[in-house]
């Protein structure tokens, strides 16, 4: 990897040098002897971390804080400070200040929060890559490696092309549908007109008629005296993503169907033909086929809107994205928090592969936001995760104890690292149960105390 950038900013010569001497072998280093001169550097080539004085002469500190953040806000900032100055301190955090060190400064202490602030931007560019694999030009779209997403944003990118063609999306709850109409809108034709989104079941139904084609003045009691333009109509030139479709009323499903065919449409009350070229998405979690069968839903209007049908597959069906999409909500929500968290720990990473996700994406973002909101970092650890290692596991015996293990789910596991995380459990178990002392760790796993202290390094680096 590409080594990180650090500017030392220090009116002090003495005290610069010597932070500059004990990082240069590690990081790309510039030093400064005040905020003017950084500045300019900054302007010039953004580096990915500052230590910052706080006591420069000339433009201050936190004066320097302010303007470098305002350039650019993802450069990490550490303050150093001669004294614990604790309001000065204060305000250089509130200003977006990531931690802070104080003079003398101990070298071993400093190279930690080095270490841990750049840990950080690893993430963040992590997550960014995969921003530009699968968010291809900034679009929306979905993070996933799997097969099964690809075929499905394959379908996307083709059916988006044609601006006048229904589509319905087909999936469970909380499996990104809403994204999935996103993602066809802004990779089509359309993509500079409106996109406006309405769950079906969440306007009564009395209202929805009148809520997609709007109303003329007087046209019922309560109604708005000027009249009122329908989502159809504000949707014009762009996109109608209309959630929850099977929710419309029967009243409602036939003005659709009209809609669909004709590309008109009246107002509630009115007589005026009204015409519109705004694109239908619609989807659902519910079988559409059955509730035609059943009558609680129009034959026609079904064929109509299913002239594209995408499916989209569960997370359960698509593992291996599961550990991306938390990384994604990872950074979301620990920049949402002011915490700092470096990556997800081996362990969680494998119970949330292994876990039943019946809430698919939304269940997952929701774990992630109440794991970095109780979490302390820098890892989130299966502590913080609240899912058992073994959630969905077969049990095995080993030397008469029984071991929780993930089960054999039809994509498959990787078994070296269920392996690695396992060993890595009993060896961090062991050194806990020991106060740290490794000959006593390696007999509790019956290892030499060489093969101790070998695994221990591959295990932890």
């Amino acid at each position: 990897m590409t080594p990180y950038t650090v500017y030392v900013v220090d009116d002090e010569e003495v005290a610069r040098e010597g932070v500059v001497l004990a990082l240069k072998k590690l990081y790309r280093i510039k030093g400064f002897a005040n905020a003017e001169d950084t500045i300019e550097a900054v302007l010039k080539n953004p580096p990915d971390l500052v230590l910052l004085d706080i006591g420069l002469p000339g433009m201050s500190g936190i004066e320097a804080l302010r303007k470098i953040k305002s350039l650019y806000p993802e450069v990490i900032v550490i303050m150093i400070t001669a004294y614990e100055d604790v309001q000065t301190v204060v305000s250089a955090m509130k200003q977006g200040a990531y931690d802070y060190v104080v003079k003398p400064l101990q070298m071993n202490t400093l190279m930690v929060t080095v270490r841990n602030a750049l840990e950080t931007i690893k993430l963040r560019k992590e997550i960014q890559l995969l921003h530009e694999k699968y968010l291809k030009e900034n679009l929306p779209g979905f993070i996933g490696e799997s097969d099964a997403i690809q075929d499905v944003m394959e379908v996307v990118t083709k059916v988006a092309k044609s601006p006048d063609t229904s589509i319905v999306i087909l999936g469970e709850t909380g499996t990104g549908k809403e994204l999935i109409a996103k993602a066809i809108h802004y990779r089509s034709p359309n993509f500079e007109g409106p996109m406006i989104s309405v769950n079906c079941a969440a306007i009564p139904k009395d209202l929805i008629e009148s809520e997609l084609f709007g109303y003329e003045k007087g046209a019922f009691s309560g109604a708005d005296k000027s009249g009122k333009e329908g989502l159809v109509e504000k949707a014009a030139e762009g996109t109608l993503f209309l959630d929850e479709v099977a929710d419309l009323s029967m009243e409602a499903q036939a003005k659709l169907l009209r809609f669909l065919e004709e590309g008109e449409y009246y107002r509630v009350g009115g007589t005026k033909k009204c015409m519109a070229q705004t694109r239908i998405v619609a989807a659902t979690n519910k079988n559409l086929e059955e509730m035609v069968a059943a009558g609680g839903f129009r034959q026609d209007l079904y064929h109509r809107l299913a002239v594209i049908k995408i499916e989209i597959p569960s997370l359960n069906q698509r593992r291996e994205d599961i550990v991306p999409i938390a990384k994604h909500y990872l950074v979301e929500f620990a920049a949402k928090f002011g915490k700092t968290f470096t990556g997800i720990s081996p362990e969680a990473e494998m119970a949330l592969k292994n876990f039943k996700w019946t809430g698919n994406v939304r269940e997952l973002k929701n774990l992630i936001e109440r794991a970095v909101l109780l979490g302390d970092g820098p890892l989130l650890e299966l502590r913080d995760v609240g899912v058992a290692p073994d959630c969905q596991g077969a049990g095995t015996t080993v030397g008469g104890t029984t071991v929780g293990l993930p089960s054999l789910i039809p994509d498959g596991i990787d078994l070296p690292e269920v392996m690695a995380a396992i060993e890595k459990k009993y060896y961090e178990e062991s050194l806990r149960m020991t106060d740290g002392n490794e000959s006593r760790a390696a007999r509790s796993l019956n290892v030499s105390r060489d093969t101790f202290r070998y695994r221990r390094k591959k295990l932890f680096g």
